[in-house]
């Protein structure tokens, strides 16, 4: 069972994880053409080319047949000549030349090139420079010549020269470089800052009120079941339902919860809750404790459960009083389940996203937005799957350092006892 366990841990997280890592050493942008996939080595988008290649050689062609009097015609000459050696020396590989004339058919044909592999292809770092270089060196002479002759043509070459220059990719391999400029960013920080804020307090929170619901409800009384059910229905709620919902409660003109906290003098206008950064923060805090102290209840009820009546009846006949009980009885034997509750609320808490991004969406200001939020602007909304990956695994980290600190320091005791009682 030994391995079986071990290929699903590699398969589930590792895996997931290796791939954010090595996306993150690389300038992946989805939205820059250039950037568009991960590059160890010099590439060349053949589609892009052959169809910017094909309007480059016909313009080349034209313009030295008409300006063969005319004082740039070495200049288009030179430029026509280095083109059609850098195009010759990149045919001059079989595999090359093969794939450029399949993409050149299904160019011709008007269709899509699908298939990445044959798209992309890889080049020769030194001659990727030297090409790209000339062909903007060449695009820049060009624009200049067109400062001194007015032609429409010569506009149209400089402008083919620079698309063409744009199929040559360099490798977008960048190493750590994402991780030194995140760990020096003050956005990041600030992230990370909220992150912690709302964590802390909110677990907290919901750590008092949880246990105190969970004493309520393991009592007997008439119509606890009906009372345990009406506590679980926060929890039932979906995230970005409850966010909704809190976001109307919260809203300046119509909330009924801005209104009545502006009217116990919990907050100075009913606006502030969704406008300033302290009332925002405050906002996802308070609607986390409501959502999702029941879960925290539901785990520390069930150890309750666990704690047998015979202790109570014992230190009820020896004369200790019920806060004696829950501080001598309740608290030690409830400890392994705060420990549980408190690392499965404080994981959960932590990576907070669809909480803030539905209620502020990080606002105002950045001043409630989670480094969960700060990663999904940075890979979905820019599109920057490098940084973005690179967020990803700076919360894979933190999220495993929390860990680390709940088994080795917090929860050291508890699995000590747990190996000498099995014992």
């Amino acid at each position: 069972m030994v391995f079986p366990a071990i290929l699903l841990v590699v398969t589930i997280i590792i895996w997931p994880v290796f791939i954010s890592f090595y996306n993150s050493l690389f300038d992946y942008k989805l939205n820059d053409p250039a950037r568009s996939q991960t590059m160890l080595s010099s590439t060349i988008d053949l589609e892009n080319y052959v169809d910017n290649y094909y309007y480059l050689e016909r313009e080349m062609d034209r313009l030295v047949n008409e300006n063969v009097e005319s004082d740039h015609y070495e200049t288009i000459i030179t430029i026509n000549e280095g083109v059609s050696a850098h195009h010759d020396q990149l045919l001059s590989k079989s595999d090359v030349q093969e794939r450029y004339e399949m993409v050149e058919e299904i160019v011709m044909s008007f269709q899509p090139v699908r298939d990445s592999d044959l798209r992309y292809v890889k080049i020769d770092n030194r001659f990727a420079e030297d090409y790209k270089i000339f062909l903007q060196e060449s695009s820049q002479q060009v624009e200049l010549l067109t400062q001194q002759v007015e032609g429409e043509q010569l506009q149209n070459l400089s402008n083919y020269l620079e698309t063409t220059s744009q199929s040559v990719m360099d490798s977008n391999f960048i190493g750590l470089a994402h991780y030194k400029r995140y760990f020096q960013e003050s956005r990041m920080w600030a992230s990370m800052w909220n992150t912690s804020l709302f964590t802390i307090v909110s677990v907290f929170c919901e750590l008092v009120l949880g246990l105190m619901i969970a004493l309520l409800i393991n009592r007997s009384f008439k119509g606890r079941g009906l009372v345990r059910v009406s506590v679980l229905i926060p929890w039932a709620v979906p995230t970005a339902v409850a966010a909704m919902m809190w976001r109307y409660l919260y809203d300046g003109q119509a909330g009924i919860v801005a209104h009545y906290f502006e009217q116990i003098g919990i907050i100075s206008d009913a606006s502030v809750l969704l406008t300033t950064s302290s009332g925002a923060m405050f906002s996802i805090i308070f609607a986390d404790v409501w959502k999702t102290t029941p879960y925290m209840a539901l785990l520390l009820l069930a150890g309750l459960q666990t704690i047998p009546k015979p202790l109570y009846e014992a230190a009820g006949v020896d004369g200790a009083n019920k806060f004696q009980q829950f501080y001598k009885i309740t608290l030690p034997l409830l400890k392994p389940a705060i420990l549980v509750a408190l690392l499965f609320r404080t994981l959960d808490a932590f990576r907070v996203f669809d909480l803030i991004y539905v209620l502020t969406g990080g606002g105002p200001a950045n001043a409630t937005e989670s480094i969960s939020v700060y990663a999904y602007k940075t890979l979905f909304a820019q599109q920057n799957f490098g940084a973005g990956s690179a967020l990803s695994v700076i919360v894979f980290l933190s999220v495993a350092f929390i860990s680390f600190l709940f088994i080795k320091f917090i929860g050291s005791d508890l699995f000590d006892k747990r190996v000498k009682g099995g014992s």
